[in-house]
């Protein structure tokens, strides 16, 4: 049976229709509306019935970031999407008379990595998305992990620096302050600031703005050897190690999965990562140590994660 999986992201709204093997047969993509539930819901029908006028598909699977209660039915918060409590499982599901799951979009990308891509294979996987903030899913003895509320896996939003940073979620010292593609960011302008000749490439790409040095710049001068941005993955790939050996002491899972643009900067990144979790995993050098990899189904994740939950 096809199904179709909906990615609902801040600017854009993609839908798939997804087979049992997680491939996207068929792919639509409309802008999101801003703050307007309503008009959202109609987006997500208009994708759907695009799609099962082209194929037949039995079940519609929805992403979306934000906190989705524990019946996967309501937003619970979406605030970059203006959701506060929206029934959207309903709204869409009215709309397109078809059976209609609601999902967080880092479980979904998270489930679709646990059953099509780099964590295949193994039933307990927590996946860690890095972008602007950091999200994560957690797939546990071959399950996707929600919690009581269906509020779990906000791994951006642990403390690892008690009183550090303020984070936009209105605590100090959470993970995604140190870790994150903001938090690379942060340190590759301070690093181009300070000391602009090891910024030399960096800057280069950036045309000597240093409002400029976004994370594509970082990334490509990392790549071709900038000294400064080489030194910002191995700061933020300290923190991400440390993060993973918490996460391991809790859930000890088999494999760790990275996505999230930070982690288009391949082993520049993972190297870092790798290391710095070697050397804070507790029991070490006695415990057998999760895998550390690279997420393999990209942008399309959402879309297979969420067509696939639909099925189940």
């Amino acid at each position: 049976m096809l199904t179709i999986g909906v990615d609902i992201g801040g600017t854009k709204v993609a839908a798939g229709a997804v087979d049992d093997e997680g491939r996207i047969l068929d792919k639509v993509k409309y802008p999101t509306p801003s703050h307007d539930p309503e008009g959202l819901a109609d987006v997500v029908a208009h994708a759907v019935h695009e799609l099962r006028g082209r194929h037949e598909c039995g079940a519609v699977g929805v992403g979306v970031a934000g906190f989705v209660d524990e019946d996967r039915a309501t937003v619970q918060v979406a605030v970059n999407l203006g959701l506060h409590g929206y029934p959207l499982r309903d709204s869409v599901q009215d709309r397109v008379g078809l059976p209609v799951v609601v999902e967080n979009d880092a479980n979904a990308a998270a489930w679709a990595e646990a059953r099509f891509g780099a964590g295949r294979g193994n039933d307990h996987i927590v996946c860690v998305t890095l972008g602007t903030g950091i999200g994560g899913g957690v797939v546990l003895a071959g399950e996707l992990y929600r919690g009581h509320f269906g509020a779990a896996a906000e791994v951006g939003h642990y403390r690892v620096v008690p009183y550090g940073r303020r984070c936009a979620c209105g605590n100090h010292g959470c993970w995604e302050q140190y870790a994150s593609g903001r938090a690379l960011v942060a340190e590759a302008q301070d690093r181009a600031r300070t000391d602009p000749q090891a910024a030399e490439r960096m800057l280069k790409l950036a045309e000597g703005e240093i409002e400029r040095v976004q994370g594509p710049v970082v990334t490509q001068a990392a790549l071709e050897g900038d000294a400064a941005a080489l030194e910002c993955f191995a700061a933020v790939g300290e923190w991400v190690g440390l993060g993973l050996a918490d996460l391991a002491a809790i859930l000890d899972p088999a494999c760790f999965v990275i996505g999230g643009g930070v982690s288009d900067a391949g082993s520049v990144l993972l190297d870092p990562v790798r290391s710095s979790f070697a050397r804070h995993v507790s029991g070490r050098p006695y415990r057998r140590m999760a895998r550390v990899r690279l997420a393999e189904l990209g942008g399309e994740a959402g879309i297979v994660g969420a067509g696939d939950l639909a099925r189940r």
